[in-house]
C-alpha cells in the first residue's frame, strides 16, 4: 500500500510496523522505513556508545547498527534477526530488532499518549500506544533515541543565534507537536527570533480545538495568524489539521519536515528551512 496515499488524502491515517523486542511489542511508522534485511555481521567502532553494535556497508551505502534491545535497557541483542533500515536527518541507520510481525493499518485517532509513569516529556522514548487485537504496541520516538546516542547529530538553536539579536514581533502563532524535545526546540528558536506570542500544542486535534475556539469567540486574528505543525502525531496528524483549517480560516501553515521520510519530497527539509520564512 502506497503510505502517501493515505498522508494527502488527510485521512488522518497511517501504518505501524510491528516487531517484537525480547518478546513485547513495538511500532514504527511505515513511512520511516528503507528497508528490512537480515542481521549481518557488523564491523564494532572504537569506543562508540554502547547502544551502537557497529557500521556495515550492503551495496556500498554505510549504515551505523544499532542495538535497540539495549537501548531499552532489555539486554543485548544476539547476532540474529533483522535490520530496520531508516534514514532521519539524512542518517542511514540500522535498528536491530528480534522479529518483525507485520503491518497494521490505524487511524491516529486509536493512538493514546503515554502517560508520564510510561514516558515523561523529557526523556521519554515512546509517542504513543495503540491496542490492536487485544495487544498493546509501543510507538517507539526513534528520533528521540538517536539524538540521545549522539547529540551532535540533533537539532540545535545555533543557526537561529548566529542571526543575532532579532526585533521583538507579536505574530500569533500556534504550534502543534508531540514531540517534547521539538516542541521545546521550536518554542526557543521562535523566541530567539523575537516571537514571544506563542501557543504550542502536542497534537493536530489540541490545535484544531484552540482554532476553533477562537473561531467562535472572533478572536483567531487575534490569537493564531500562522501553524506551524508536526505532520505525524496522535489523535489528529498535521494533514488532516490542515484540511480541516482550510474549511473555516486562512491561517498561514508551516510544516515541520525535521521528521523525515524516504517516501516525502520534502525529507531534505528541516526544521530551520521552515522557520526561516518566519524571520
Amino acid at each position: 500500500m502506497d503510505t502517501n496515499i493515505l498522508l494527502e488524502n488527510g485521512t488522518n491515517e497511517l501504518e505501524i510496523l510491528e516487531f517484537i523486542l525480547d518478546g513485547n511489542s513495538y511500532g514504527i511508522n511505515v513511512a520511516k522505513i528503507r528497508e528490512i534485511i537480515p542481521y549481518q555481521k557488523v564491523t564494532p567502532v572504537p569506543n562508540a556508545h554502547p547502544s551502537i553494535e557497529g557500521i556495515f556497508m550492503p551495496r556500498d551505502v554505510m549504515i551505523t547498527a544499532i542495538d535497540l534491545k539495549n537501548c531499552l535497557q532489555r539486554g543485548q541483542s544476539e547476532e540474529k534477526g533483522l535490520f530496520i533500515i531508516t534514514n532521519f536527518n539524512k542518517l542511514d541507520i540500522a535498528f536491530h530488532v528480534d522479529q518483525v510481525i507485520g503491518i497494521h493499518r490505524v487511524s491516529w485517532s486509536e493512538i493514546i499518549k503515554p502517560g508520564t509513569t510510561v514516558s515523561n516529556s523529557e526523556d521519554g522514548i515512546s509517542t504513543g500506544i495503540v491496542k490492536i487485537n487485544d495487544k498493546l504496541i509501543i510507538i517507539l520516538d526513534f528520533e528521540k533515541i538517536i539524538t540521545d546516542i549522539s547529540p551532535e547529530t540533533g537539532l540545535k538553536t545555533a543557526e537561529v543565534d548566529a542571526l543575532g539579536v532579532r526585533q521583538k514581533n507579536d505574530v500569533p502563532i500556534l504550534i502543534a507537536e508531540d514531540s517534547a524535545l521539538l516542541n521545546k526546540l521550536i518554542v526557543d528558536s521562535l523566541k530567539k527570533a523575537g516571537y514571544q506570542n506563542l501557543i504550542h500544542t502536542e497534537n493536530g486535534q489540541e490545535a484544531w480545538d484552540v482554532i476553533c475556539e477562537c473561531k467562535e469567540e472572533g478572536t483567531l486574528d487575534e490569537h493564531v495568524r500562522c501553524v506551524i505543525t508536526d505532520i505525524e502525531m496522535p489523535i489528529m496528524d498535521g494533514h488532516r489539521l490542515t484540511k480541516l483549517q482550510k474549511f473555516i480560516c486562512d491561517i498561514v501553515i508551516k510544516f515541520n519536515f525535521y521528521h523525515s521520510t524516504n517516501t516525502s519530497s520534502n525529507s531534505d527539509l528541516s526544521f530551520y528551512s521552515t522557520t526561516r520564512q518566519l524571520l
